[in-house]
């Protein structure tokens, strides 16, 4: 027998892929399967950043580049932080990876050991815990409660910290459960962090653009008394439709660049140059279809929340932010993942159970709500069909 190190052992994996998986088998036999399981925008990517890769290729740029990425689209990367956020940032801090989850693996990889410990939401996107788990440390949960509008609580995330904490991910507007956790909120933890420099920052901020209801998305890079342990994780799948593309950026400190840079050496290499050049026209070109997209999903969120609320036995808070719903159906008597593996043998839709994304994630599951307004309508007539039997 091959002997493997122990940290292979403890690795997880993202369980909305396995329902991807079962529900495109499902679809060859056959089955009428609406998936509201994974979390990618519907939308074409447009077509102007489709065009730009296409030149690129033409334009014979098919070879390698930097590790660190291009350095024209490190500073689209910084163009697009000043308009959002107000920040200006160089160059030198910002790294192309290739999607969003390198940011969080280059992250935890960094910090992550035996007697370690991070900190992590709960429920939140459950690649978190993997890697922590991988690494040998501690994984401690950030309870993110419904209560609360699925914010993190600044008190209770400070509460946690230890001596032996490294390293704090938050999420906002966060996956699984859509909420957007408030400016002052952010304010307060920002302010108990002063208390423990020791302890680094990861903000996945992946959702930025995709907030609802006058809510604004408030970006730890405005906080320049943490900037020089915080690290970004951003990228342009979700607000251009360019999941299958993976591209991602991440914003890192002085102190870590490097190290950072040389796992890039090591690992991947670097990011396609094609791919590159469509995400400089992404941030460059015009945002007409990134405002459509958002918008359409504004309309289906309220489509979801409604027909949810309709349900016997199912409550769903108004998410803030992102494209998913994270309804209550603890009064279903179901278990979370029992309900979801049914729904989607017996009624022929995708979902993810809310253990999935964490302890706490128990009593809900993911919807997302990235799918036409007529498969969503279509979906929770089902949903209400099989409730009733």
């Amino acid at each position: 027998m091959l002997r493997t190190i122990s940290g292979f052992d403890r690795i997880g994996e993202e369980n909305a892929f396995a329902v991807l998986a079962r529900a495109t088998a499902l679809s060859a036999q056959g089955k009428d399967i609406i998936n509201l399981g994974i979390g990618q925008p519907d939308f074409k990517t447009p077509a102007h950043i489709v065009e730009a890769a296409i030149k690129a290729l033409k334009d014979g740029h098919h070879g390698y580049t930097p590790a660190n990425g291009l350095l024209a689209t490190r500073e689209a990367v910084a163009r697009r932080t000043l308009t959002t956020t107000g920040v200006e940032l160089s160059p030198e801090n910002i790294i192309i990876v290739p999607g969003g989850k390198v940011t969080m693996f280059a992250a935890i990889m960094i910090f992550g050991e035996p007697g370690a410990e991070i900190l992590y939401p709960d429920p939140g996107f459950p690649i978190y815990r993997s890697m922590i788990e991988f690494t040998g440390a501690k994984p401690v949960p950030v309870p993110i409660r419904e209560e609360n509008g699925f914010a993190f609580s600044a008190e209770e995330t400070l509460s946690l910290i230890t001596p032996n904490t490294r390293l704090l991910i938050l999420n906002s507007p966060a996956n699984p459960t859509g909420g957007v956790t408030p400016k002052s909120e952010i304010e307060k933890l920002v302010k108990g962090l002063e208390d423990h420099p020791h302890v680094a920052i990861m903000s996945d901020e992946i959702y930025d653009v995709m907030t609802y209801d006058g809510e604004e998305h408030c970006s730890l890079l405005t906080f320049p008394q943490i900037r020089d342990r915080l690290i970004v994780l951003n990228g342009w799948s979700k607000t251009w439709a360019m999941t299958g593309w993976r591209m991602g950026w991440s914003i890192w400190p002085d102190q870590l660049y490097d190290k950072v840079r040389k796992l890039a050496v090591n690992c991947w290499s670097c990011v396609n140059a094609p791919s590159q050049y469509a995400g400089i026209a992404a941030i460059d070109g015009p945002q007409d279809d990134v405002e459509k997209m958002c918008k359409a999903f504004d309309n289906r969120r309220k489509i979801v929340v409604d027909g949810l609320n309709s349900l016997s036995g199912i409550s769903c808070a108004t998410p803030k932010g992102a494209f998913y719903a994270f309804p209550n159906v603890k009064e279903t008597g179901w278990p979370a993942k029992k309900l979801a593996s049914a729904l989607l043998d017996d009624a022929g839709v995708a979902l993810i159970g809310g253990p999935d994304f964490g302890i706490l994630g128990e009593g809900y599951i993911r919807l997302s709500y990235a799918n036409s307004e007529e498969n969503i309508i279509r979906a929770i007539e089902r949903i209400e069909k099989f409730l009733a039997k």
